[in-house]
């Protein structure tokens, strides 16, 4: 399944996919060394059988034609999502580039075929090959081969950001079969469930394209792909636009039937959200996702939302909660300790932001799996206690008898009396006042913090920061709040030049490989990586690996929740907020798909009326 690491309000910055493998494999025809199949699935069986029509949250029969034009916050200067350097455009690489397979919104543990119409999975575990569907094809009429397949691998591998090698660290080489199949074989002795499911969801570039360009370097010349649309105009730092391909290969497929809709996709490009809503309203944009609060309660009373031309709804979903924070980077020395940390956290205030900025509009995240069900909770108990129990000697003791509690603070004397546990625990860590100001007694350092955000998050998270700050002044600590242009925030984190950042994490249904980007150790000192907060334990290397490896679903849930409760246990962040649906405005002449199934927000299977 997809999971999309967010550093911007509204923006992407890169996509992972990652679910798992083997525990079933269903529509299959058996030979003696392997098995053919057309999906593969998750503990037990796919929602969708084989010859099904399309998926049950899109129209097959939506009308085609139009344009939708849709906001974008910040800049691009880039076309390849893949490398280190540059930001890349706004879904360009979704709707021009095609994955070996694909996975829907409402079965997500399922890869289903998309440029490989069929999966071989030998008995052994030792590959997964993806047999090609011989329609598909790129833009330019050229078809998709096993030599693009390889050389999109390898340059990822080679030549893309350095997360990349380690993200597929357990594949050993990938092999051309012949014109139309490709395997991937895998390291000996991996117990890596996810992978063939991984390596069914990254893009497919043309080799040929690439033939004479340096694939490390951000490129404005757009690669040749094989999805749905292509790139047909762009401005750097105003737009880009997408054309449907009218000789588009897959549009009749299952799993392509009711996406993409629209003759042409643009994306306008904004430096704040709020500056978006007068774009609605003036029709230079049809629809946007609000991520204010008090702008969705007071910004949305005028004519065009009383006569129904522009419609203001909250899209239900079932995802899991996206994970925004505060980061601590804890290479600085003044993190290092927890306790600091949990001090700090004791001095932010969600109650009353929530109140007073938010309308009570949002939850507090408790967990880095909020909303999937694999949440620590209570005491650990069972499985997960038992996985515990084996670095009971490298964990803090109280993790087996005190379960993990949000600072809550329900009133003036709640706020107060943590405040005076944050001072307690500073004063554990070595710090007091001197001079009124906390200080570190044996380097004589004044503890000091700069938080940063980015341009695009707007004004929202100034009016949260400033008690914040007030609340850290009372215990001596100084805090500045810097709102940055993005690509100089990207910048900073790539580099891990920071003390505490805002970040949001997309949270996967079913974690897996990509934790070990997020949290891992080897990811710590990889500049661009995810794990921006720098942790490297080995408690928690363990955990994810356990949790990649894990063969029946009760030991991958006991593992999954034994490395939240490790994680909580560090305090390496300090929890936001989440809404448990998403906010939508669009102008009304726009078909949307009716089903049971809580998409969210799903433009991508709308269709002009």
């Amino acid at each position: 399944m997809k999971i999309w690491f967010i550093r911007l309000a509204g923006g992407q910055m890169k996509t992972i996919i990652a679910s798992s493998l083997f525990s079933a494999i269903i529509g299959v025809a058996f030979t003696a060394q392997a098995f053919i199949t057309d999906r593969i699935a998750l503990y037990g069986e796919s929602k969708y059988k084989s010859g099904f029509e399309a998926f049950a949250y899109v129209n097959p029969d939506a009308p085609q034609g139009g344009q939708i034009v849709l906001p974008a916050y910040g800049t691009f200067d880039n076309f390849n999502p893949y490398i280190f350097k540059g930001i890349p455009a706004t879904f360009v690489s979704q709707l021009s580039f095609e994955t070996l397979g694909f996975s829907p919104v409402d079965d997500p543990f399922t890869v289903y075929p998309l440029l490989a119409a069929k999966f071989d999975l030998p008995e052994d575990k030792s590959y997964v090959g993806f047999l090609l569907n011989k329609e598909a094809k790129f833009s330019n009429g050229e078809p998709v081969t096993a030599d693009d397949v390889v050389f999109s691998f390898n340059a990822i591998i080679d030549q893309g950001s350095p997360v990349y090698k380690m993200y597929y660290a357990d594949v050993d080489r990938v092999e051309k079969v012949n014109d139309h199949e490709v395997r991937f074989y895998f390291k000996p002795n991996t117990d890596n469930k996810e992978l063939p499911m991984i390596l069914s969801q990254f893009s497919i570039f043309s080799a040929k394209d690439w033939q004479n360009r340096d694939f490390a370097t951000p490129t404005l010349q757009v690669p040749i792909g094989s999805g749905p649309y292509t790139v047909s105009d762009f401005q750097v730092n105003k737009f880009v636009e997408l054309k449907k391909n009218p000789h588009y290969w897959g549009k009749m497929l299952p799993e392509r039937r009711g996406f993409f809709n629209f003759d042409t996709i643009r994306y306008d490009y904004y430096q704040d959200t709020t500056v978006t809503l007068q774009a609605l309203y003036a029709g230079e944009i049809d629809a946007r996702e609000e991520y204010i609060a008090k702008i969705w309660m007071t910004g949305y009373d005028n004519e065009l939302i009383k006569s129904g031309k522009i419609k203001k709804e909250n899209i239900e979903h079932n995802n899991p909660a996206t994970l925004q924070n505060f980061a601590f980077n804890i290479r600085r020395d003044k993190f290092k300790d927890r306790r600091v940390r949990k001090a700090i956290d004791l001095a932010f205030n969600f109650e009353w932001a929530n109140e007073k900025l938010f309308y009570n509009q949002y939850k507090r995240l408790f967990s880095y799996f909020t909303n999937t069900g694999m949440e620590a909770k209570g005491l650990p108990q069972g499985k997960e206690k038992e996985i515990l129990q084996a670095f009971a000697d490298k964990l803090a003791p109280d993790i087996f008898t005190k379960p993990y509690e949000l600072t809550i603070n329900r009133n003036i004397y709640s706020s107060r009396a943590n405040l005076r546990k944050a001072v307690a625990l500073l004063q554990q860590a070595g710090y007091d006042f001197v001079d009124g100001k906390m200080t570190n007694l044996q380097t004589k350092e004044p503890l000091e913090i700069e938080v940063l955000s980015n341009s695009a998050n707007g004004s929202t998270f100034t009016k949260v920061m400033l008690p914040f700050i007030e609340n850290l002044r009372k215990i001596g600590i100084k805090a500045e709040f810097r709102n940055l242009e993005v690509n100089i925030f990207k910048n900073r984190l790539d580099n891990f030049d920071f003390d505490m950042a805002i970040v949001s994490y997309r949270v996967s249904q079913l974690p897996g490989n990509e934790q070990r980007e997020y949290w891992g150790s080897a990811s710590a000192d990889l500049k661009g990586s995810n794990n921006v907060i720098g942790i490297q334990n080995e408690v928690v290397d363990a955990l994810i690996k356990g949790l990649v490896s894990a063969q029946h679903k009760d030991e991958y849930v006991a593992y999954v929740s034994a490395l939240d409760r490790v994680l909580l246990s560090e305090n390496y962040m300090i929890f936001q907020w989440y809404s448990p649906v998403s906010r939508v405005a669009y102008w009304d002449k726009f078909g949307i798909p009716q089903s049971d199934v809580k998409t969210g927000f799903q433009p991508f299977t709308w269709w002009r009326k």
